[in-house]
């Protein structure tokens, strides 16, 4: 097969349990992300863009919508004869079913799908970022430097550092220590978990520590490279980057989208975002509807109003409704004279006439206060909620649901409705 100067291995098995129910059936890389898209649109669209034509993109967790949104690869011009997008899922061995045990344990199950290209540098990457960066930068550092690990890093505020491996270097940004979440952090450049190395390095280390129990890069494969001596380089990013791991997070990198001046852009000629896109039909905007600073998806129906909202495709929106500082994602329908306020709604979500999301004080949630948090209410795809109903801040609904399942009507804030089997 013919020779890849630098191919991309794409991490997207992850669960996503700080999503809450947004992950309950889908993995996180395909959740929808700004309207029309799904997380792992950005990094794969980041590969097209940078030259990087040949993509392993490294599926576990409930991979079935994510391998049906990547398919051949279309959208991103990764339909290669040679190269191109291939979809790895752990695959079952003669002797044993071997699940991925952590992020370089599943880079190390596809040796064999690397060696294939000879690559002379391997791209390992997160499925779950939301970021803009030319990877082709990054390499041309990684060969000036002649590093044989580079790890991308971001500044943070010192303060927000003990949050994140932390990178010490020299000088000429050669990586010295590194810290993992340290409690005193010694510098402020975070890594962003994308890595650059030598084919043979990493080849060499996956190898050596293969027996390593949920081997990790952060964790084993980068301080076992920097123990043996391997020049490391630490290549500092100053872009936008989000990780939209929490509900919160993703809610807040949504909302930024609508800026009237967004810090990050979807509209930029030269560094299009490819995405798997639905024959939709035009929006329609009825005569008394009202939009403003909002993103509106194809084929929706707007009959009432929305303000400062991320609506995706084929979404109704029902007379007399008001949509404020939400995510309503593609196909779902809302009834008449709904207040929505500072909701998540999932896909293929149906509700009622006269309900009313994100009422009344804020009480913390009952069951996951870490991950149902800052006011919001979280509805999970497929779900139903009967007309009528009222519902607090800090909630989340999951579940065709039904008149029986509220208390005369109304979820108090901070509880949480999921159906038995759900």
């Amino acid at each position: 097969m013919a020779r890849k100067e630098m191919i991309a291995m794409l991490l997207a098995g992850g669960q996503g349990s700080r999503l809450g129910v947004l992950t309950n059936k889908v993995a996180k890389p395909a959740v929808a992300f700004g309207g029309k898209y799904r997380i792992i649109d950005f990094p794969l669209s980041n590969c097209i863009n940078s030259g990087v034509d040949t993509v392993g993109v490294l599926t576990q967790y409930r991979p079935l919508r994510l391998n049906s949104h990547i398919g051949i690869g279309i959208p991103w011009d990764l339909d290669r004869n040679i190269g191109g997008v291939t979809v790895l899922p752990p695959y079952e061995k003669s002797e044993n079913s071997e699940w991925y045990t952590g992020t370089a344990n599943a880079i190390y199950q596809n040796i064999e799908y690397m060696e294939s290209f000879h690559p002379e540098y391997v791209l390992i990457l997160s499925g779950d970022h939301i970021y803009k960066m030319d990877y082709e930068l990054m390499l041309d550092f990684h060969k000036t430097n002649g590093a044989e690990v580079t790890i991308a890093v971001m500044p943070v505020p010192m303060e927000e550092a003990s949050r994140f491996g932390i990178m010490i270097t020299d000088e000429n940004r050669r990586i010295t220590e590194f810290e993992e979440k340290p409690a005193q952090p010694r510098s402020n450049l975070a890594s962003m978990g994308i890595y650059i190395f030598n084919w043979k390095t990493l080849k060499d280390a996956l190898i050596e520590m293969a027996q390593e129990p949920a081997l990790d890069f952060g964790k084993h494969v980068i301080p076992h490279c920097h123990q043996k001596g391997a020049p490391l380089y630490a290549y500092e990013f100053n872009g936008y980057w989000k990780d939209v791991g929490t509900l919160s997070s993703y809610w807040e990198a949504n909302m930024e989208l609508i800026d009237l001046v967004p810090e990050f852009n979807l509209y930029e000629e030269y560094w299009k975002i490819y995405t798997k896109s639905e024959i939709q039909p035009p929006q329609y905007f009825s005569s008394d509807s009202v939009v403003e600073r909002s993103i509106i998806g194809e084929g929706t129906n707007v009959y009432g109003q929305v303000y400062n909202s991320v609506i995706g495709c084929g979404v109704e929106i029902g007379k007399g409704t008001v949509v404020r500082d939400s995510i309503i994602m593609s196909n779902t329908k809302l009834g008449e004279n709904c207040e929505i306020y500072k909701a998540i709604v999932a896909e293929d979500v149906t509700i009622g006439d006269n309900v009313a999301l994100g009422i009344g004080d804020e009480v913390p949630n009952e069951t996951a206060p870490h991950i149902y948090n800052q006011g919001l209410v979280t509805v999970g795809e497929k779900s139903s909620i009967p007309s009528g109903v009222k519902v607090g801040k800090n909630t989340v609904i999951y579940g065709c649901t039904e008149e029986s399942d509220y208390d005369n009507f109304y979820l108090p804030g901070g509880r949480t409705l999921v159906k038995a089997g759900e």
